[in-house]
């Protein structure tokens, strides 16, 4: 995800989160306000005719209990509590509408009202008839007290602390009065005996209790000035006049066997009551009216916090979006303004840095970005990438300066190493020579030679691939064939290699000695990974790019994708920690190197014939044409003796030349320990070059063109003993000369040989 899409989802996600809220906190506002004005409305419909319904149901039972008791009332004035009490029910029955009602408690409360309400005529007639008793009439005008105060505590859904303090505060006056009237009634039902029953006088002393903590603990809650208004109450001579009498009835009554009797302080209670109960009345409608008016103000002060939670909302979102808006195009700009400095430095600046390092250039700083100490995060980031570029170069100066002096000091071994080897070189070659009448002995040095020129080209590889130069002792040019032939004399199975020039042309002298190892590692290569007795074949011709020498092998298949493997290593020059890892591999690395030198290009891929096949092409700017006359140096006899160097120091790279049989000079020889090549020393080879010599013959499939003389041959049995020269008598047709141990030895050799050929078949072509 890009950071612009970032950036804008950083801004989009507040953002609407920020609506969100403000929406959600305004619906939840106006749904709030809303709730309000239902339940002011509802209040004022069904709270108001509620309240004046309760208090028309206490003085009704009061007058009935009386009525019950055998006290003093006439039927005038029981007829008109009655009827007060219906004005009450129909104005409670007509206004009150519950769908106007929030909470499904508080509608449940009122259907429960409304039921009792009908059966009010029938609990009349009951009390007219005298049927049941009193406590149960009582009773059930208590019931219905009781549930229009509950209604009340339902009626308030509101989250507000302030309301439901309130509310809480009403329905706590209207407990306290419920509880002081039902003390009325108890009282009332004493008759004109002043007796209560043991339960009766139970719940008196309750109604009592809980009248009193009600009325203390609602005057903490209520606003000041209904708290002056519930004190005076309480204080007043009626209150304190109902005190007493309560005191009294607790204290001084008296367990008679059908219940409790009454002290005479009992008869004060009625005047007492009426005065303190219309105050309580009036105190109790108030706050009810109080609480009706805080709903509406406080549905208006929502209402009006929605207003202003929306306005200033949407303001904050415009300021939001104008941050976010010029808050993301600054950070995309600098961060663009970054990349660009970032891409240049990385794509341009540090990489020509990098290859100067590796050239060994000296690099000025003043090219490199530098740490500017800014303060801000993006400039924060530019100085750290300024010193990561710094730590970069500087960690690619030491590297360079690490690989320089390694390739240094690899490139010196190799040198001491390498005229070590050419002194043993020398060295074998004397003792040839000088001991050489002895054919195995002979034969044994020319294989230690063998294995010591590939010592000595290993000791070239090391040098190439540590950057050094391979000495080259040529002067002049050297021909298709002559290079071929010195190339096929640098690998150990030299006599599998079949060579075939095409063109007469020559190699100039600067690159023989690269082109010459560059082909070596090839047929080395060749012949390690081709079957012990397949032949290896190298043939040379000019064309349109230059020269092709293509090198063909019966190795095992390769796949296409181990191919391009192989290819990439030749065109790319890796660094050391690949080397480490392909130790064992390096000649495709010499080869890649040496190509890149000479500017060849080198192509791995699949022969006709199942193996691999390794074309070289030379430029033409290597070749130069063959001058006419030129001769090769050749041993004039059989004894004439090669002259040797004063110093083995001066050696060059040799050339294997093969000598000619005696009295047979155009036939190859037969392989043999007398035929192994021999080394001419480069003074050997100037020495020659001056001088003319007859034409040889042309020897088919050696490499050499028609009309060219043949290069000089190694002489058969010239240094061998004297008895060794003599024709061998003729072995017996059908006769094995051969001895059971000589037999045994030879098979276990074949075994040995087979084994290692399969070993080295198995792995995979370097």
């Amino acid at each position: 995800m890009r950071l612009r899409t970032l950036l804008v989802w950083l801004a989009v996600v507040p953002t609407v989160a920020m609506g969100v809220q403000v929406l959600i906190s305004s619906d939840r506002s106006v749904q709030e306000a809303r709730h309000l004005r239902k339940d002011v409305v509802a209040g004022r419909q069904t709270g108001v005719p509620l309240y004046q319904l309760m208090t028309a149901l206490q003085s009704e039972r009061a007058i009935t209990a009386a009525w019950w008791s055998g006290m003093p009332v006439s039927g005038a004035d029981l007829h008109d509590r009655r009827a007060g009490t219906d004005r009450a029910v129909a104005v409670f029955l007509k206004s009150s509408d519950l769908d106007q009602v929030h909470s499904d408690r508080a509608k449940d409360r009122l259907r429960d009202v409304a039921r009792q309400l009908a059966e009010l005529g029938a609990q009349r007639e009951r009390t007219d008839a005298r049927h049941g008793s009193p406590d149960d009439t009582v009773d059930y005008y208590t019931g219905m007290i009781n549930g229009t105060i509950r209604c009340y505590a339902d009626f308030n859904h509101v989250d507000d602390g302030g309301l439901t303090q309130e509310a809480t505060s009403l329905v706590a006056l209207f407990s306290a009065a419920e509880a002081v009237a039902r003390e009325d009634a108890i009282l009332a039902l004493s008759g004109p005996s002043g007796k209560l029953t043991s339960a009766r006088f139970r719940e008196f002393v309750e109604a009592v209790g809980a009248g009193d903590y009600l009325y203390e603990t609602v005057a903490f809650d209520l606003p000041l000035d209904d708290q002056d208004a519930l004190q005076r109450i309480l204080t007043s001579n009626a209150w304190q006049t109902k005190s007493r009498i309560e005191n009294a009835i607790a204290s001084e009554h008296r367990d008679v066997s059908s219940g409790v009797a009454l002290p005479p302080d009992a008869g004060e209670w009625q005047a007492a009551y009426r005065t303190f109960s219309a105050q309580l009345n009036t105190l109790d409608e108030s706050e009810l009216q109080e609480l009706l008016a805080h709903s509406d103000d406080r549905a208006a002060e929502l209402e009006h916090q929605v207003v202003l939670l929306v306005a200033a909302s949407g303001a904050a979102l415009l300021l939001v979006v104008a941050v976010v808006v010029f808050t993301t195009r600054s950070v995309l700009r600098r961060l663009r303004s970054l990349h660009d400095r970032t891409v240049t430095v990385a794509e341009e600046t540090l990489p020509d840095v990098v290859d100067r390092l590796q050239r060994g250039e000296a690099v000025s700083t003043g090219a490199l970005p530098r740490p500017e100490g800014e303060q801000d995060e993006v400039g924060r980031i530019s100085d750290a990438f300024a010193q990561v570029v710094a730590v970069s170069v500087e960690g690619h100066q030491k590297l360079a300066d690490e690989r320089q002096g390694f390739s240094v000091f690899a490139s010196g071994i190799a040198a001491r190493t390498g005229n070590l080897v050419s002194r043993q070189l020398a060295l074998t070659e004397h003792i040839q020579d000088t001991y050489g009448q002895d054919e195995a002995l002979l034969a044994d040095l020319m294989r230690s030679d063998q294995l010591t020129v590939g010592m000595r080209r290993q000791i070239e590889n090391l040098l190439i691939l540590a950057g050094g130069e391979v000495p080259d002792p040529h002067m002049e040019p050297m021909r298709i064939a002559d290079l071929l032939r010195e190339a096929a004399a640098e690998v150990e199975d030299f006599r599998r290699i079949d060579r075939h020039a095409m063109d007469e042309t020559s190699v100039e002298a600067g690159v023989i000695s690269q082109l010459s190892h560059l082909l070596a590692e090839l047929l080395d290569n060749a012949t390690r990974f081709s079957p012990p007795t397949a032949r290896v074949s190298v043939r040379s011709e000019l064309v349109g790019d230059g020269l092709c020498v293509e090198i063909e092998d019966r190795g095992p298949r390769v796949t296409a994708e181990r191919y391009e493997e192989m290819n990439g290593r030749l065109h790319s020059a890796p660094p050391y920690s690949v080397l480490a890892r392909n130790a064992h591999r390096l000649g495709l690395f010499v080869v890649g190197h040496l190509a890149d030198q000479l500017g060849a290009t080198v192509t791995l891929r699949r022969s006709a014939f199942g193996g691999t096949s390794a074309v070289v092409i030379v430029p033409s700017g290597h070749l130069v044409p063959t001058r006419e006359g030129t001769a090769v140096p050749e041993p004039a006899n059989e004894s004439a003796p090669v002259p040797r160097p004063a110093q083995p120091a001066e050696e060059g790279r040799p050339k294997l030349v093969v000598q000619q049989r005696t009295g047979d000079p155009a036939g190859d020889p037969a392989p043999g320990a007398s035929e192994l090549p021999r080394r001419l020393r480069k003074e050997q080879v100037r020495q020659a070059a001056g001088n003319t010599a007859p034409e040889a013959p042309h020897r088919p499939g050696s490499g050499d063109v028609p009309g060219r003389p043949a290069l000089p041959e190694r002489v058969p049995q010239t240094h061998i003993a004297q008895r060794l020269r003599e024709p061998r008598a003729a072995e017996p047709v059908g006769q094995d000369a051969a001895t059971p141990e000589e037999v045994a030895d030879a098979w276990a050799d074949y075994e040995d040989s087979t084994r290692q050929a399969e070993l080295e078949l198995g792995q995979d072509r370097p």
